[in-house]
C-alpha cells in the first residue's frame, strides 16, 4: 500500500472513532452523570439472558427523543433498538425516576438566570375569555 492510501485509510478510521467517543450536547456529562447514577434503577443483570444496556447510554437516548422531539422509531442507530429505549423509558416513567430525578436536581437548581417574557407567550385569541360575535 502507499504511503498516502495508508495515510488516508487509518485518518479516516481515526476520525470514525473520535466520532464514536464524542458527546453531543445534549448527553450526559460525565459530572452530571455522577450525580444522578445513583438514582436510576440498576442496570445489573438480574437474570439469565442478554445484558441490558447501560443506564447511561438509554438516559441519553431518551434525553435526545425529548430533545429533539422525533418519533421513537426515528432514534438514531447509535442508542440501540428504539424499542429498548422505549421499554425502559416505560419502566422508569411507572416507577417515578424522572420525578425523582427532577426533584433532587432543583433543590440545589441556580434560577438567576431564569426569565419568562409573557410577549413569546402566544395565546389563541379565544383564551382572553370575550363572547363570540361581539
Amino acid at each position: 500500500m502507499f504511503e498516502k492510501e495508508k495515510m488516508h485509510k487509518y485518518g479516516i478510521i481515526n476520525a470514525v472513532i473520535k466520532m464514536a467517543t464524542v458527546k453531543r450536547q445534549y448527553e450526559l456529562s460525565d459530572k452530571e452523570w455522577e450525580r444522578i447514577k445513583d438514582l436510576l434503577p440498576s442496570d445489573k443483570l438480574e437474570k439469565q439472558g442478554r445484558p441490558p444496556k447501560p443506564n447511561w447510554d438509554m438516559l441519553n437516548a431518551i434525553l435526545w427523543i425529548a430533545r429533539i422531539g422525533a418519533a421513537w422509531r426515528d432514534m438514531p442507530e447509535r442508542y440501540g433498538p428504539w424499542e429498548t429505549v422505549y421499554t425502559r423509558f416505560q419502566k422508569w416513567e411507572e416507577q417515578h425516576v424522572f420525578e425523582e430525578i427532577f426533584s433532587i436536581l432543583s433543590i440545589d437548581a441556580d434560577y438567576q438566570d431564569l426569565s419568562l417574557d409573557s410577549t413569546s407567550i402566544k395565546a389563541h385569541e379565544h383564551s382572553a375569555g370575550a363572547k363570540k360575535g361581539l
